[in-house]
C-alpha cells in the first residue's frame, strides 16, 4: 500500500502553519464559499435574477437518472482532494487553488449579474428513487446563482489536475474524464443548469487553468519550440 507523504496523525490545529501541514489552510476557501453561497442563495430574490435559457436546453430533455452523475460530483471532489492530500501535496494545492479561483469569479458573477434558470419540471412524470433524490436537491439548492456552473468548472479542474498527476493510473484518468463529461451533461439533464451555464464555465475553467498552471504550460510551450 502506498505510503502517504504526510503523516496526518501528527496534525494538531496549532501546527497548521508548519510546512508539512500549511497546505491544509487552502481548505478555508470552502468556508468562504459556503458564506457566499448562503448570501447568493438566500439574500438575492429570484425576481431580481435574469433568466438563463438557450435552444440547447430543449435538446437535453429531463432525465432523472442523470442525478447519479450529478451527485457523484461531490464524491469525486472528496476523493480527489483526499488522495492528493495523502500522496501529492503539490496537486492538492493546484486543485484547491483552481477551485478557489472558480469560486471567487463565479460568486462575483452571481452577485454582479444574478441569474436563475426556469427549467425544472413542475411535476415528475415518473415517481421513483431518482426523482425523490432530485426533489431533495431542488428543496435546498435553489434555481438561482447558476451562470457559470460551478459543478462544471470544478469538474474541469479535477480532470485537469488528474491528467497531470504522474502517479495516477491511466485507467483512472480515463474514468475521471468520462465522469466529468457525464457530470457536465447531468447538470442539464436534471435541469439544475442551462446549457448557457455549462458553456460559461469553459472560459472560467480556462482562466483558472492559466493562473494555476501558467508555469506548466509555459514549459510545455518551450519544449514544443525546442
Amino acid at each position: 500500500m502506498k505510503k502517504p507523504v504526510v503523516d496526518y496523525r501528527e496534525f494538531r490545529l496549532r501546527k497548521i502553519n508548519d510546512p508539512q501541514f500549511s497546505h491544509l489552510k487552502l481548505l478555508l476557501g470552502w468556508v468562504v464559499y459556503f458564506i457566499l453561497y448562503f448570501i447568493t442563495e438566500n439574500l438575492i430574490p429570484p425576481e431580481k435574477c435574469h433568466s438563463v435559457y438557450c435552444w440547447l436546453d430543449d435538446v437535453f430533455v429531463f432525465n432523472e437518472y442523470f442525478v447519479i452523475f450529478y451527485v457523484f460530483w461531490h464524491a469525486l471532489i472528496v476523493i480527489s482532494l483526499v488522495w492528493f492530500a495523502l500522496y501529492s501535496i503539490e496537486n492538492f494545492k493546484n486543485l484547491s487553488k483552481y477551485i478557489i479561483i472558480t469560486q471567487i469569479v463565479a460568486m462575483i458573477c452571481y452577485i454582479v449579474y444574478p441569474t436563475r434558470q426556469d427549467l425544472r419540471p413542475e411535476v415528475f412524470e415518473n415517481e421513483n428513487f431518482f426523482t425523490w433524490v432530485l426533489s431533495i436537491i431542488y428543496s435546498f439548492d435553489t434555481n438561482t446563482g447558476v451562470c457559470p456552473s460551478l459543478h462544471c468548472a470544478y469538474s474541469f479542474g479535477i480532470a485537469s489536475v488528474w491528467l497531470k498527476e504522474k502517479q495516477a493510473w491511466s485507467w483512472w484518468k480515463l474514468f475521471v474524464c468520462i465522469s466529468v463529461v457525464l457530470i457536465c451533461l447531468s447538470t442539464m439533464y436534471v435541469k439544475q443548469h442551462s446549457a448557457v451555464d455549462v458553456i460559461a464555465a469553459i472560459p472560467l475553467g480556462i482562466l483558472a487553468e492559466g493562473i494555476v498552471f501558467f508555469k506548466y504550460w509555459k514549459n510545455k510551450l518551450r519544449k514544443a519550440e525546442a
